[in-house]
């Protein structure tokens, strides 16, 4: 075990990538992306969100997520609309398409997870969630 075996950062990165890799190869045909599962999973968590803070929910760059959505949107997937009780503030809602795409790929994100996890009791897997949180948080 070398130097870089023992290296945070290399060790978060080769596991993230691994997963991102596969679960995209695996949500590909159903004309979806990692980021657009994302965006799909927090409209799940809370529709109706601001660009803003599905930024900071998803973890993708404004700029990035503005030409993701708009080909979201060109795709059907959702819908902004203009917040009711602020006219400046759009709000971005899954379409019946993008619902429907979301429980397709539920299972496949919850296997992930399963399988990232596998050997893990419940709390060292809690435990785990919380350090990496934190991390993130640093």
């Amino acid at each position: 075990m070398g130097p870089l075996d023992s290296y945070l950062p290399y060790l978060l990165n080769r596991a993230g990538a691994r997963i991102a890799a596969a679960f995209s190869e695996e949500v590909r045909p159903l004309g979806a992306t990692l980021q657009m599962w994302r965006v799909l999973a927090a409209l799940r968590e809370r529709d109706g969100r601001r660009m803003g803070d599905l930024s900071e929910t998803t973890s993708i760059e404004v700029s990035t997520l503005t030409r993701l959505v708009d080909n979201m949107e060109k795709k059907g997937l959702v819908a902004r609309r203009r917040d009711a009780g602020d006219a400046r503030a759009v709000l971005l809602h899954a379409t019946a398409a993008g619902r429907r795409l979301t429980r397709r790929i539920l299972p496949i994100a919850e296997r992930y997870e399963a399988v990232a996890l596998a050997g893990f009791s419940v709390s060292e897997a809690a435990t785990l969630k919380a350090g990496l949180r934190r991390l993130y948080a640093n």
